[in-house]
Formats: structure tokens, sequence, C-alpha cells
């Protein structure tokens, strides 16, 4: 069974099919100048679908994830560098920023069995990598070197630019989301930095050949990339906000390196909405995994709820959907308890499918339920069917639940409500079951009264 899977250059899907070695996969990180949220996390959780659905299919997998920890993470150099800025709010060393936020964003990762990459580069590590690639580039004629010495990416000696997003360059118009575009030194506007001088900078910069400074954005995943995974990538994943300019600027200096195209299959993760709008500081709808722990909610809630929506939909994730996400892995660990514990895995050929077209999360966790509910199955071959499903959902799924118990405050208003339903008092039953609610507690009405479980 290959992996089918959309190519955002191509605009079809592609199989994935690569014999006699690991498959190579670049993964954009994070910028680790802060936590990642929820919506960040939608594209690790891709990468991670990616890999162990490869695995499941029999391969080997090599998986390259970057971490930024080269202050700028914007196209847009007259800002201040959000690593320093974070840095002197914090009132710390940028460094010490940078191995802050990376230490928290791999503690997010194994909160939701996100497998840890292969290998994960840090920037500020490479640079000597970044170097060589730069001076690669001005040797073929890609780029030059400004009199401040800065080094630019001349973007008109690449043919094919535009393939991935669709922005030519005889289009793009001065200004249009474009690095630095105010120190009058670029040839082209639609030129990019591969190396910014320091100028009166004196905090995370480097010597170089052309005078003390630090690398461009776009230059990082070149270096890492390439060298990392021997020239093949043979996917590269990534947010779709990455699409344009990062995933076009580094294919152009990748393919102008090797002189070939140097990524087969280029892979993106919509955007993520929370409550119909997007995250942002000033929206203040900003969410973290520990968020979701606060709200004692099981990290795993927020995987499941993803995989609920094609990852190249745009999503609107809610707090209504990851309590019913939470609720029905609750459920499914209560129906593997009792459906005995054998490790036991039994292949089901329509969640294969599934995952094998295009990652079709959605279709394979209706199979999932399907399987839940059918009576022809015993429980032992449910049982082996959750098993394989798990290797790829993560979902802990023979974990088990952990027994709580009900507060004396709790049993009241239990009590109290189903005197007030037996007294046909509707409004104080829908006010007590609302209390409830907020505590975590899930009302069923039935023919046999009232029952309750944990969301």
């Amino acid at each position: 069974m290959n992996l089918s899977i959309y190519n955002t250059q191509s605009r079809d899907l592609q199989s994935v099919n690569i014999t006699g070695r690991p498959i190579h996969i670049y993964c954009c990180g994070p910028t680790v100048y802060r936590d990642a949220h929820v919506g960040n996390l939608r594209t690790f959780l891709l990468s991670d679908l990616i890999t162990r659905t490869l695995k499941l299919f029999g391969n080997e997998v090599v998986l390259i994830q970057n971490i930024t920890d080269v202050g700028h993470m914007s196209e847009d150099f007259n800002e201040q560098d959000k690593m320093i800025s974070q840095a002197k709010l914090e009132k710390i060393d940028p460094f010490e920023i940078a191995r802050k936020y990376e230490e928290k964003f791999h503690i997010d990762l194994a909160r939701l069995n996100i497998e840890p990459a292969s290998k994960y580069p840090r920037a500020s590590e490479t640079i000597a990598g970044m170097l060589e690639s730069i001076s690669k580039l001005i040797e073929n004629g890609s780029a030059y070197v400004s009199e401040s010495g800065s080094v630019y990416f001349a973007a008109q000696s690449f043919s094919g630019y535009g393939a991935i997003s669709g922005n030519r360059l005889d289009s793009l118009k001065p200004g249009h989301r474009y690095e630095y575009s105010g120190d009058g030194e670029k040839r082209f506007h639609a030129d990019w930095a591969l190396w910014k001088s320091a100028g009166n900078r004196t905090e995370m910069v480097w010597d170089s050949p052309w005078g003390r400074g630090f690398p461009g954005w776009h230059i990082e995943c070149t270096a890492m990339s390439l060298d990392l995974l021997n020239e093949q990538i043979d996917i590269h994943v990534g947010g779709i906000d990455l699409r344009f300019p990062h995933h076009e600027n580094e294919r152009a200096q990748s393919n102008s390196i090797i002189g070939r195209e140097s990524v087969d299959l280029w892979v993106h993760g919509e955007h993520l909405l929370f409550e119909g709008r997007k995250m942002s500081k000033s929206a203040e709808n900003v969410v973290l995994v520990q968020d979701l722990i606060a709200e004692g909610l099981d990290p795993l809630s927020l995987r499941l709820a993803l995989m609920e929506n094609r990852y190249r939909s745009q999503m609107d994730l809610t707090w209504e959907s990851l309590r019913a996400a939470n609720s029905t892995i609750n459920r499914w660990r209560t129906a593997m308890s009792d459906w005995g514990d054998s490790d036991a895995k039994l292949i089901d050929h329509e969640i294969e499918q599934a995952l094998a077209q295009d990652l079709d999360t959605p279709r394979a966790l209706l199979r999932m339920r399907a399987v839940e509910k059918n009576r022809e199955l015993s429980n032992q071959e449910k049982r082996k069917i959750f098993n394989y499903a798990d290797q790829v959902f993560a979902l802990d799924l023979n974990r088990g639940v952990k027994v709580k118990e009900l507060s004396p405050e709790q049993s009241s208003l239990l009590d109290q409500r189903a005197k007030a339903r037996a007294n046909k008092n509707w409004a104080e039953s829908d006010r007590l079951r609302d209390l409830l609610v907020k505590d975590g507690i899930v009302i069923n009405d039935g023919q046999n009264g009232q029952s309750w479980s944990w969301n």
C-alpha cells in the first residue's frame, strides 16, 4: 500500500513510492520565542500523520524538523527581532529564550503523541552550512553582495519562481510581502536577503566572509534540508502560510544550489480558526495545550479533534468539539478495556484505504465508529482493529480510563436534579444540569431515569 498525498506544486495527488532507502521528510519547525499554540501544532501533527502512515505501510522514514532560534521569523527585517524582543520582555538572554521555548515545544509534542523527529537541527548551530550555501549561490551567479556586506538572492536568476504559490515575479508589485525593501541595496524589488549585515545589531550575530551579520529566514531551511537529507527531500511539510514567500524562496535557493528539483512533493496544512476567529494575542483567543489540561481535557482530545477534519481544509476548532473528542476517547478506552487485553492487530482495509488516499482521517474515524457499533464483529476483532488504527491515530486507546469520584457537592446536585425531574420542575432540572456540565459531568436522561458520566 502506498500513500497518495496532495502536492501543492503539481496540484494533484502524488503517490509516495520510494524503495531501497528511507523516505526523506523535512518539516518546517517552530521559531522558539513563544509557546506553540494549537494552530501551530496542527502542522506538526500533519508531519506525524504522514510519518506514522508511511511506517504503517512498511516504510522507513527520516524526518528532519528545524528549530529556528536565530531571532527573526518575519520577512520584514525592519521589525524588531522577535527573539531579542521577547528576551528584553523576560529580561534574560535571547538564547535562554530559545532553549526555554524549545523545551516547552518538545513537551507539547509529547503530550500529543507526536513522534520525535530523527533530528532537530538548530539554526544557530548550522551557521557554517548556511555560509557555505550562500557562497555557492554567489559563485553560480544566483546571489550578489551589497556594499554593506548583505547578500541577496537574485530572484530573476531563477526562471521557475512561482510554481508552488502561483505568484510570478512579473506580476508581483514592489513591497508585496518582501524582505527589507527600504535600504536601496537590492537590484530588484523581489530579491531577498540571504545574509544581512549586522549594522548596529550586537546580539545574535556571526562572522562571515562578507562581514558580521545574521542569516536570512529562508536560507536556514535550504542549508539544513540539503545537508541532512543528502540533497533529496521526498516530502516537504509546512503550514499553508509558509507557501509564499518562504517555500517559494527556499525552492529557488535549493534548486539553484544543486541544479535540479530538491523537493519531490510539497505538502501544506490549512489554517486553523478557534471559535470562528483567527488566533491572535489581540483577539485574546490563543489556545495552548496547557489550556486544555487546565480545562480537565486530555491533550489527545486535540489530536482527535484535528483528525476529524481533512488537513487541507480550513478548520474551526471549538471548546465544544474538544470536549466531544475527550468524551469519545474516554468511551473508546472504556470499550477497549471491556474487549480484553490483547495487543494483536488486524488490518482493516477501509481504514487503510482512507489513510492511503490523502490522509482521509475523517473517513477512517467514521470506520472506527462503525466498528465500535458492529454487532457482527466479536469484541476480540474490534480490539484488534482499534489496535491497528491506533498506530496512526495514537490516542493511547489501551491506556484505560481513570476512575474519578464525585464530590459530596456533585452527588447532592445529582440528587436534587433527580427530584426536580420527578416533580416535573424542568427549569430547575436544566439549571442543575448546567452546573454539573461545568464540572465535566455529562447527564443522560432515559426511561430508567438519569444517568451520568465524566466528560
